[in-house]
Parts: structure tokens; C-alpha cells; sequence
């Protein structure tokens, strides 16, 4: 089997997994659980409190001593195991403690991921820049398939979501035992420093500004990444009463999943942006997207206005794909091949770590402050994300000085 169509398996696979559970797990512990608005935004915040330490760890692992795709593998055979364990509890002490699990193991895999297909590429002699992101684009598929067969088989609000997340994990952690090894660095001549030993390597990066304050803005943007996830679900939903026969009520997940169609795009284009603008650009370009990605939330609802929720959805591709994705490349570009797999894990720890965090208790904050007698202020939630998002494009155009940074 050619080596890109191997590689577009695994990232279908990967983001299968996420897909089966990310985008409806928030309607299920609103609706079955009963979970509160801070309550189901601080199970989303361990995606950030596992990405603050565990891909920067795992990655050293893989940078130092075992084949990244094999420290993938195992991690996600342990993630597949918390998700069925949390299948049986409804108490939310014990799913919390389970999606902790599942999110110290599965969040690392999204660098690791990342790592294995940019070593392999390289070691095949391709270029990184032009054939990683029409095998990244894959990956989307996969997340929206897994949307799609969630929807279509009516488990939105079921646990059955999470054992199909499972069996694909299960299974990913089985096929990346066939995929060309990615071996440890190991480079003899190297210095051993307390630095490197304690592997802290990719923290040498935030000496250079431009490369410091683009870590910075990854960790205020990640704030933003988890908040439709979170909460796109019980948008809809309790539109219910009001809406009960509309096609955003009926299949969430569908209406949902126009974001990830979206990226499919979009993702498609940013050879294109980066070298014709910049990773300046392109990041105001994203920043302006989630101010109109939350504003749109605000203004639409699933019926007479859901060509408004429809729009949202579509500028999401922007939104998410022009920063997360570009940034990734910047990473791959800037960091030195010994610190590869340190340097991806650093991007995590910042977006998906850090920023997750602040973004998963902050917006389940926002939830609850806007709640009266149970009925959720949906309106004066999102233009309070969308005057966030506002506020760090314009700290973004005074800080960021850069015109350019090249990734080419």
C-alpha cells in the first residue's frame, strides 16, 4: 500500500475517534446526566489539563527512547478503556476522573500523530508542506463521518458514542504497529544538559520573539477551540420546546459537522495562504473568523435563521484550519529535527493545554452566569465569546509586529 494512502488511514482513524463523541458528548451529560454549565465545561477542560504536560512528555519519550508509533499505539489502547468504563457511570465525580484518563492518553496522539506522519514524509523524501495537508484532510473526514453515524443512528445522547469511539481506538492502536517506524533521534555528540535530560529541548523556541509571542496567541486562541464543542450541542437542544420538528433539533450532529465539511476546504488552501501571505495573515484571518463564527451563533437559531448557523459552520474551516493546522507547519519549520516530536508537543501544550483550559472553565462559567431559572441566555453567551474574540484580534494587530514568517 502506497506510504500517503497508509498515512491517510491512520488520520482518518485518529480523528474518527474524536469525532464519535467531542461535538454530542456535551448534550448527553446536559440532557442524561444533568450536568451543569461548569460541570460539562470542565469534563471538555481535560483535553486541556491533559495537553498541559502529556504530549510534551510522550513526545519525549518518542524523541529519546521509543518509536513514536508505538508510544501511539499504547496510548491509545488506554484512552479506548477509560471511554468504555465511562459508559457505565452517571455520577460526576467518576465520568470526570474517566475522561481524564481517556483525555491523558488520547490528547497526546494528536502531536504524536502529527510526528509520525511528518518523519515518515520526510524519510520518504517528500515535502511536508505540500502532501501533509491532503493527508491531514482525511482526518476530517474521518471526524465527520464518525458525526454522521453517531446522528444517523440516533446516539447523540447515548453512550453507545462513546463504545464506538472506543473500538476504533482499539483498533487505530493495532495499525500503528504496521506503519514505517519512527525511531528515536539519537545523536551521540549531543550535550547532556539538565535541559536536555529533563527533555525541555522545544522550550529554547520561546527565545526568539516572533516565535515566543506566535506561542503566546496559540495559547489565547486555544481558549476559543473547545467552546462550540462544548456547547454546540445544548444550543441546539434546548431549542427543543420552541423548535421541536427543526432540522438543527432533529440531527445536531449533522448541522454540526457543516464545520468539519468546512475544513475540508479550507485546510485545502493553506499552502496557498502561507506563502502568499504569511503566518501573520493567516492567524488575523482565523482570529477574525471566531469573532464571526460566535457572533452568527448568537444572531441564528435552527429554524427561520439557520441559514445564520449554516454561515457559522462554514467561516469554522477558517476559524480552526488557519490556525491550528499553519501553526502546526510553523512548529514542524522552526524547530529543529532532535526537538521534532518536543516541539509539536509544545504547540499542544499551548492550544490544547493551556488555552483549553481557560476556555472550557471560562465559557462553562459564562453558561452559568447567563442561566435563570434553567433557561440559558444563548444570545448574551456567544457575543460574550465573540467580544473575546474581538478583543485578541486587536491585541494581535499591536503586538505582532511580524510581516511575515516564512514556512516555505
Amino acid at each position: 500500500m502506497p506510504i500517503r494512502l497508509r498515512l491517510t488511514a491512520m488520520n482518518f482513524l485518529q480523528f474518527f475517534i474524536w469525532g464519535s463523541w467531542l461535538i454530542s458528548l456535551g448534550g448527553y451529560m446536559g440532557s442524561q446526566l444533568g450536568f451543569t454549565g461548569l460541570q460539562i465545561g470542565s469534563v471538555y477542560s481535560t483535553m486541556g489539563i491533559a495537553s498541559v504536560f502529556m504530549p510534551g512528555l510522550l513526545g519525549i519519550v518518542a524523541d529519546r527512547w521509543v518509536n513514536a508509533e508505538r508510544v501511539f499505539a499504547v496510548a491509545h489502547f488506554i484512552a479506548a478503556g477509560a471511554l468504555i468504563a465511562a459508559t457505565r457511570v452517571t455520577d460526576f465525580q467518576t465520568f470526570y476522573s474517566l475522561m481524564l484518563v481517556n483525555s491523558l492518553f488520547y490528547m497526546p496522539t494528536l502531536a504524536l500523530s502529527n510526528s509520525v506522519c511528518y518523519n515518515v514524509l520526510t524519510r520518504k523524501g517528500f515535502d511536508v508542506v505540500k502532501d501533509f495537508p491532503p493527508i491531514r484532510v482525511w482526518g476530517t473526514v474521518g471526524f465527520i463521518v464518525a458525526m454522521w453515524a453517531v446522528d444517523l443512528m440516533g446516539w447523540t445522547k447515548s453512550t453507545n458514542q462513546l463504545y464506538l469511539a472506543a473500538g476504533a481506538g482499539l483498533f487505530l492502536g493495532c495499525y500503528a504497529f504496521t506503519v514505517p517506524p519512527s525511531p528515536p533521534y539519537l545523536d551521540e555528540t549531543r550535550k547532556k544538559t539538565l535541559v536536555s535530560s529533563l527533555g525541555l529541548d522545544a522550550f529554547v523556541l520561546f527565545k526568539k520573539k516572533n516565535t515566543a509571542l506566535f506561542f503566546v496567541f496559540s495559547l489565547m486562541l486555544g481558549a476559543a477551540l473547545q467552546i462550540t464543542n462544548a456547547f454546540g450541542g445544548p444550543f441546539l437542544d434546548d431549542f427543543k420546546t420552541v423548535y421541536p420538528d427543526s432540522f438543527g433539533v432533529q440531527h445536531p450532529n449533522l448541522l454540526l459537522s457543516i464545520s468539519q465539511i468546512s475544513e475540508t476546504f479550507f485546510i485545502l488552501l493553506i499552502p496557498f495562504f502561507l506563502t502568499r501571505f504569511g503566518i501573520r495573515k493567516v492567524i488575523l484571518f482565523s482570529i477574525i473568523a471566531w469573532v464571526l463564527r460566535f457572533a452568527l451563533f448568537g444572531l441564528g437559531n435552527p429554524d427561520d435563521k439557520l441559514y445564520l448557523l449554516v454561515l457559522s459552520m462554514i467561516i469554522y474551516g477558517m476559524a480552526f484550519d488557519f490556525f491550528n493546522i499553519s501553526g502546526s507547519l510553523y512548529v514542524e519549520k522552526v524547530a529543529e529535527r532532535k526537538i521534532r516530536s518536543s516541539a509539536q508537543g509544545l504547540f499542544m501544550i499551548m492550544t490544547n493545554g493551556f488555552g483549553a483550559i481557560i476556555g472550557g472553565y471560562g465559557s462553562g462559567w459564562v453558561v452559568d452566569h447567563f442561566t435563570r431559572a434553567g433557561i440559558r441566555d444563548w444570545p448574551s453567551i456567544w457575543f460574550t465569546f465573540a467580544g473575546y474574540a474581538l478583543v485578541l484580534a486587536v491585541l494581535f494587530l499591536l503586538v505582532f509586529r511580524n510581516k511575515r514568517i516564512e514556512v516555505t
